[in-house]
């Protein structure tokens, strides 16, 4: 799997499958991004719809 980290996302869930263990990034290239609220106000409304756990 790869572990090298993309430092342009910052990530510190290390349950999630796609972190890079030794340092605060996600080693996707890229992610997804969504609600879980049909009209979300808040930051905690959103989720990274790329996280799978370990």
């Amino acid at each position: 799997m790869n572990q090298t980290p993309n430092e342009s996302i910052k990530c510190t869930v290390t349950s999630c499958t796609h972190h890079c263990q030794d340092k605060n990034y996600c080693t996707l290239s890229a992610i997804q991004v969504g609600t879980h609220e049909t009209n979300p106000t808040e930051i905690k409304c959103t989720d990274c719809e790329s996280f799978k756990l370990k």
